[in-house]
């Protein structure tokens, strides 16, 4: 939600001016009080929530789940998906074209989880500072837990070997040790920088078009590079997209989380006042 610019001038009615200050609500509108006890939250810093569930968000849901389980149905049934994989296996896209590689294997980092989330945190630590509260970390936070917890759940059940140590051509590998599907790259590059691009606010169309390129690029670049197969990618996608849109079931969590912090901090900073004082009229 943008703040109403601070240059639009409106006619005057009356003796009275009814033009807006910069930073003052819009009538009617409820402000937030700061969680910290600061001063109320304008338009022009304030976070929103994540949107409600929409009749439209929920059928995207539904749609994604059905997808993310035929996914997996056709690697277990060993279907077609299957020869797929083994198809692009063979063809050994990082030997057709080597010159590639450098650069695809940096760029395949943008995917992995400790250096996406350094990244993403820095950068929710200073949005967190800058509104005075806790919500933007909170709600990565959340995301990436109830990502881990899903995408390695079907991992350990599926234990599925990845391309490089594939065994028997058009087996589907599983249940053999292995923990490559879903592909944990293209889930987290998907749940990292969509959420990013959420709370990026203002620029949140052509940050959500940001991260649907990443997200691709990194799930087929990991494709090129020969670690997964193009079903683990594709159930990566769905299983990122997932977590994406059950996140406003989740947001009383937030909510409930952030408030509950505050408080404590809000506890703690009394009590060392308040022994501060004694020890001052105890001198």
């Amino acid at each position: 939600m943008q703040a109403p610019s601070a240059s639009r001038q409106f006619p005057k009615q009356g003796p009275e001016n009814t033009s807006r200050r910069p930073g003052r609500p819009s009538p009617g509108r409820p402000v937030r009080p700061a969680p910290d006890g600061r001063a109320p939250l304008g338009p022009t810093t304030a976070e929103p929530g994540w949107p409600p569930m929409s009749r439209r968000r929920a059928l995207l849901l539904l749609a994604t789940c059905a997808c993310y389980l035929l996914v997996l149905a056709g690697v277990l049934l060993n279907t077609a998906l299957v020869d797929l994989d083994w198809s692009v296996r063979l063809l050994r896209p990082y030997e057709r074209w080597p010159g590639l590689e450098p650069l695809l294997g940096t760029w395949v980092v943008a995917g992995q989880r400790g250096p996406s989330a350094i990244a993403a945190f820095a950068w929710l630590a200073w949005r967190a500072h800058r509104l005075g509260r806790l919500r933007p970390l909170l709600v990565m936070g959340v995301a990436l837990l109830l990502l881990n917890v899903t995408v390695g759940a079907v991992k350990i059940v599926t234990g599925r070997l990845g391309p490089h140590y594939a065994q028997y051509v058009g087996s589907p590998e599983l249940f053999s040790g292995g923990t490559i599907f879903p592909s944990g790259h293209t889930a987290n590059a998907v749940v990292t920088w969509g959420v990013l691009a959420y709370l990026a606010v203002r620029w949140r169309r052509t940050g959500a078009l940001i991260a649907a390129a990443t997200a691709c690029s990194i799930g087929l670049t990991t494709v090129y590079l020969g670690t997964h197969w193009v079903t683990d990618v594709l159930a990566g996608w769905a299983a990122g997209l997932l977590v994406l849109l059950s996140l406003p079931l989740l947001e009383p969590l937030v909510t409930t989380a952030e408030e509950w912090i505050t408080s404590r901090r809000r506890r703690s900073r009394n009590r060392s006042g308040s022994r501060s004082r004694r020890d001052v009229r105890n001198r």
